[in-house]
């Protein structure tokens, strides 16, 4: 069983910046297709942002240009920098693993609080 952990959240000002780490378990994480999802009070999970297992890189257009998806095969770590952090940026972000043949994988998820 494939195993996803979040770390790194908390409160943050607006205008600030927090990294997101999310540890997978396993000897395939280079094979996955990686991905953070958040949701929000009230909302639906949204898309943040997903990298391919071939290096593309897809970003939300609320986040674009503010937050950056990065990956550590050698050591099966996600990361998501988030700067310049808006109050909507506020929610529980999940870490996401889809594997080659489709079958996802969640993390517990992570709260982010953007507030003063």
């Amino acid at each position: 069983q494939v195993q996803l952990v979040e770390s790194g959240g908390g409160l943050v000002q607006p205008g600030g910046s927090l990294r997101l780490s999310c540890t997978v378990s396993g000897k395939t994480f280079r094979l996955y297709t990686m991905g953070w999802y958040r949701q929000a009070p009230g909302k639906q999970r949204e898309l943040v942002a997903t990298f391919t297992r071939g290096g593309n890189e897809n970003y939300a257009d609320s986040v674009k240009g503010r937050f950056t998806i990065s990956r550590d095969n050698p050591n099966n770590t996600l990361y998501l920098q988030m700067n310049s952090s808006r109050t909507e940026d506020t929610a529980v972000y999940y870490c996401n693993a889809r594997s080659m043949g489709g079958t996802n994988y969640w993390g517990k998820g992570i709260l982010v609080t953007v507030s003063s």
